[in-house]
């Protein structure tokens, strides 16, 4: 085995921790193998105690559920959690985060875009005293320049509307120490934006950089429709602005038709010129029309996510739990 670089874990419990790596999976088969064998090199060059893996299936459609279970004989430290059906990313992860029970808890995707080398920095700085480690990708070559054009957009308006601040390009590739860990399991909503969900239980951050790879097999499943909805979603979880905007724009109009009705009243009355009829009636019909409808979608938004809210559903079902055995490296 490779001699193990001597990490800085000072300021925490143990010498050789205990960590957990959270995977979500769907249609992830060609991607496991791959994944689990760098991830096994990197795990043997630390100083860590028990090493878990936590793969968690979200409803697949190809083989990713018999090809983790067959790569349990190869990795033994690896558990799967197969959901009853496809619950989305965010649901899966949270699955992966109350099945975790290590010192400090590793999420990163199962495509290889997230690489797993950076894991060893990830815990220096952790053993530096952060209590949550965020990756930032350096760049966005890999996305398309609508895609890389949109995320700015989303990313801006989120960060105007929003109570607390949501870096940009930081996404779910990151360590969490066992106490954040603990805080995030406590918000149950089932609409989830997890990275809002970060940012608002706080703690000490500490971000680094790294740079995106390109998927290593098959294609990601968030489309520029399952994007829009994803980013509509962590506005209205975390942010106010659509409620503020159509209050602005009602103000607006409001205004405008004031300022419309003393210039009729100046042209009918002073100057003695006709009162437009009815073109500009419809006109002024039409766009109020038009306001009143953006308003109402906007304000039952809100209200749909709280009748959601208000069934108290589980997040997520497992179907089966396919738990590893407790291995101890280093």
């Amino acid at each position: 085995m490779v001699e193990a670089p001597q990490l800085l874990l000072t300021g925490r419990s143990k010498m050789h921790p205990h960590i957990t790596v959270v995977v979500p999976c769907f249609n992830e088969e060609a991607n496991l193998a791959p994944l689990l064998e760098r991830l096994d090199v990197v795990v043997g060059r630390l100083p860590v105690g028990r090493v878990d893996v936590v793969l968690v299936d979200d409803g697949s459609r190809d083989r990713t559920v018999e090809m983790a279970l067959s790569l349990r004989e190869r990795f033994p430290y690896l558990s799967l959690i197969e959901l009853s059906r496809n619950f989305g990313k965010e649901a899966a992860l949270m699955a992966g985060i109350d099945h975790a029970d290590g010192d400090c808890v590793i999420i990163m995707d199962a495509d290889l875009q997230h690489p797993p080398e950076a894991i060893e920095e990830m815990l220096t700085v952790w053993g530096g005293g952060a209590d949550v480690v965020a990756c930032r990708r350096v760049d966005r070559e890999t996305d398309s320049f609508l895609r890389s054009l949109l995320s700015r957009s989303f990313y801006v308006l989120l960060t105007k509307g929003s109570s607390v601040p949501i870096p940009r390009n930081v996404g779910d590739f990151r360590l969490m120490d066992r106490r954040v860990v603990e805080a995030v399991r406590l918000l149950r909503e089932n609409q989830r934006f997890m990275k809002g969900i970060y940012a608002w239980v706080g703690f000490r951050t500490k971000i680094i950089e790294f740079e995106v790879a390109a998927r290593h097999a098959g294609v990601s499943s968030f489309n520029l429709r399952k994007l829009w909805h994803f980013a509509w979603d962590g506005i209205t979880s975390f942010s106010i602005v659509p409620l503020r905007f159509s209050s602005y724009l009602g103000s607006a109009v409001a205004l405008g038709s004031l300022g419309y009705g003393l210039f009729i009243f100046i042209e009918a009355v002073v100057r003695g010129g006709a009162a437009p009829g009815y073109p500009s009636l419809m006109t002024a019909i039409a766009f109020l029309g038009g306001v009143q409808l953006i308003s109402i979608g906007m304000l039952g938004e809100y209200i749909g996510r709280m009748y959601v809210e208000a069934k108290q559903r589980p997040i997520y079902i497992v179907r089966e739990h396919y738990r590893g055995r407790k291995i101890t490296e280093g």
